[in-house]
C-alpha cells in the first residue's frame, strides 16, 4: 500500500489509478473473503481507505456530487476505522462498507474515461450450488445464432434465474465457454445444462432417434415449439405451454424461417409489443421478458399442452 503523501506527489490520472486499483483490490477481497467481515482489512488499511477519499473530495476535478459521494464514503472508513475493535458489524454495515468501495471505484473510473462493462463488475467469486436450482421440467429454450458472447452470458443468467431446465445452442452461437460469456453469466454457465444441437434433431423423432444421447434428452424430443419473434400474438394474449421449448433467433437476422415454419406448425410466434420509434429490444432484454411471463403461466396453472 502506497504512502499518501506519494500519492499526492503523483500526476493527478496516475493518482486516481493507483486509488481506483486500491478500492477494487479491496472490494474483491470483501467479496472473495471465506468469511465476511471488515476486520479481514487492517486497522491502518481502513485509515487509508478514509484518507485516500478525502485526498479525492479535494480533488477540484471532481464534480460537487462525486465530493459528496467521497465524503459519504470517508465516514464510512473512519466509523469502519474508529469501531474496528467492537466486533459490531453485522450484514447491513458490511454492504454498506462494500458500497462506499464500489462507489469511490467507478467514480474514479468514470473520470479516467474507462467505460464500464459487466465483465468489470465484482461479483461473488463462490462458485454456484447446482443442487439449489429450482428446476422447471420440461422448460427448454433453443438459441439459434446468437452471436455476441455477451448476450449468451446474459440469456444463461436469466434462463437459470427462471427455473430453465436445459438449454441447446445451434451449431453457429456464440461458445458459453467464452470468458466474455462465462462473466457476463455470473456462474450460471457451469449450472445449467446444455449443449449443441440442430433444431431439427430435437422436433423431428425419426432423426433424433439417432442421436448418441437420445436416452438422456428423449423428454424434449417431443416437446412443442414456439418462437419469439416480431408479428406474432402479443405475449400478454399468447398461450405458453406448461412443457415447451422457446426458440429465440439471433441478433440481426431474428429466428430462420425453417424455425419459423417449425414453431408455426406447433404453437406458433409470441411477440412483445413495442411502442418507441426504435420497436425492437436487445435479444437478450426481449428473452428476459418472455422468459418471466412464461415462468409466470406456469405458476398460474396453465393448462397442460
Amino acid at each position: 500500500m502506497i504512502p499518501l503523501y506519494k500519492l499526492e506527489n503523483l500526476p493527478r490520472v496516475q493518482r486516481l489509478r493507483k486509488i481506483a486499483k486500491f478500492f477494487s483490490f479491496a472490494e474483491n477481497r470483501l467479496v472473495c473473503a471465506v468469511n465476511k467481515d471488515i476486520k479481514i482489512f487492517t486497522s491502518s488499511e481502513l485509515c487509508f481507505f478514509s484518507d485516500a477519499v478525502k485526498l479525492l473530495a479535494a480533488d477540484s476535478g471532481f464534480s460537487p456530487d462525486a465530493k459528496n459521494a467521497f465524503m459519504e464514503a470517508a465516514d464510512v472508513f473512519a466509523s469502519a476505522y474508529q469501531n474496528y475493535n467492537a466486533s459490531f458489524f453485522i450484514d447491513d454495515d458490511l454492504a454498506l462498507f462494500r458500497r462506499a468501495l464500489n462507489s469511490v471505484k467507478h467514480i474514479i473510473l468514470q473520470e479516467t474515461g474507462r467505460d464500464q462493462a459487466d465483465w468489470d463488475f465484482t461479483d461473488s467469486c463462490g462458485q454456484l450450488d447446482s443442487q439449489k436450482r429450482q428446476v422447471i421440467e420440461g422448460m427448454y429454450v433453443y438459441m439459434e445464432d446468437i452471436r455476441s458472447p455477451f448476450n449468451i452470458g446474459a440469456m444463461f443468467r436469466t434462463a437459470e434465474s427462471f427455473g430453465v431446465e436445459k438449454i441447446i445452442l445451434s451449431p453457429f452461437c456464440a461458445c458459453p465457454d467464452h470468458a466474455r460469456a462465462k462473466r457476463t453469466a455470473m456462474g450460471c454457465i457451469e449450472v445449467i445444462p446444455w449443449e449443441r444441437k440442430d433444431l431439427f434433431s430435437l422436433t423431428d423423432a425419426d432423426s433424433a432417434q439417432n442421436t448418441a444421447d437420445n436416452s438422456c434428452y428423449s423428454p424434449a424430443l417431443h416437446l412443442p415449439v414456439f418462437a419469439l419473434e416480431t408479428g406474432g400474438i402479443p405475449l400478454y394474449e399468447f398461450k405458453f405451454p406448461r412443457r415447451g421449448i422457446l426458440i429465440t433467433g439471433s441478433e440481426e437476422l431474428g429466428v430462420s424461417p425453417r424455425a419459423l415454419k417449425a414453431a408455426d406448425e406447433s404453437l406458433g410466434r409470441v411477440s412483445i409489443p413495442c411502442y418507441g420509434a426504435k420497436a425492437s429490444l436487445n435479444v437478450s432484454v426481449a428473452f428476459g421478458i418472455i422468459i418471466q411471463y412464461w415462468h409466470r403461466s406456469i405458476f398460474q396453472a396453465a393448462p397442460e399442452r
